[in-house]
């Protein structure tokens, strides 16, 4: 018996094994980049995730301001919600909560936050490549009270697009968008633009730097901080409206971690410091949150 085409094929076939071995091992690590994606937790009001799930998501702020500011502190106490209509297009309640303002140089106070919501439908949505491309939309509602600097202004629009790449364990997630106020003499128009980049070390301890930012684009004419206003904006949480502010970039870096308690339930802490050399609204920061995805 002739057993040569036998052993040849046992030969070619042993030489295949390698490469569907790497083949399986790359689809395992596309596969493992994407369910291992975390949502950003700096600045969770505007870095906006590109990932597409429905979630509630608890956030508390505690905000130091720089002395050569105002001074003190701020907290921030704020819930929010996301509905994946589809895996592709989700609803997105952003902005809301309690704020309770500690300042050195002027009385403290505490009110409602103004309310935000929109839309965000991922154009992009690329497993093989472990690569997602979000754009979005949301408008800010003056709902707040004017003694924690909210409820000013005719409504705010963010327009935004977010993105996030993975490789493996590693992932980069963006967001850059502009802030445009229906009343331009009342609120200052900015542009902002944040980076994460996070490594799956374990479902326990998921490290992670980021870098948020801000350009004001503006100067207001009427708000109550425009002739003399601050040479600083509110950042994130805040718009004064402020007269000084235009051409001024405030910057701030940040360190932190999630770990994936459950399958559905994701646990964040970040701590930034900013970078920006001017007295600013931002010193340092501590954000807690919890993420319960459903």
């Amino acid at each position: 018996m002739n057993t040569t085409p036998v052993r040849k094929n046992l030969h070619r076939n042993l030489m295949a094994l390698p490469g569907l071995a790497a083949a399986a091992g790359t689809a395992l690590a596309v596969t493992d980049s994407m369910s291992t994606a975390i949502s950003p937790v700096s600045n969770p009001i505007y870095f906006e995730s590109a990932l597409i799930q429905s979630e509630v998501r608890p956030i508390y702020m505690h905000h130091q301001i720089d002395d050569g500011f105002i001074g003190g502190n701020a907290n921030l106490y704020a819930l929010q919600l996301r509905w994946a209509v589809t895996e592709r297009l989700a609803i997105i309640a952003t902005k809301d909560g309690y704020i309770d303002l500690n300042p050195e140089a002027i009385p403290g106070a505490d009110g409602w936050a103004d309310v935000a919501a929109g839309v965000k439908y991922a154009v992009v949505k690329d497993e093989a490549r472990a690569l997602v491309i979000t754009p979005g939309l949301t408008f800010e509602i003056p709902l707040g009270q004017e003694k924690v600097f909210q409820g000013n202004g005719d409504g705010l629009w963010n327009v935004f697009v977010s993105g996030m790449k993975g490789w493996g364990n590693l992932h980069l997630s963006g967001n850059a968008g502009f802030n445009v106020p229906n009343n331009t003499d009342e609120e200052t128009a900015n542009f902002h633009a944040s980076l994460q980049l996070d490594y799956h070390l374990s479902r326990w301890f998921i490290p992670l730097v980021s870098f948020n930012s801000f350009t004001t684009l503006n100067a207001p004419d009427d708000s109550e901080f425009g002739a003399q206003g601050f040479d600083t904006e509110g950042f994130d949480l805040i718009n004064f409206g402020s007269g000084s502010a235009k051409g001024i970039t405030q910057a701030a870096v940040g360190v932190g971690f999630r770990s994936r308690v459950l399958e559905s339930l994701d646990f964040g802490f970040a701590y930034e410091w900013g970078i920006t050399e001017t007295p600013d609204i931002f010193y340092q920061r501590a954000t807690v949150d919890a993420i319960w995805r459903f």
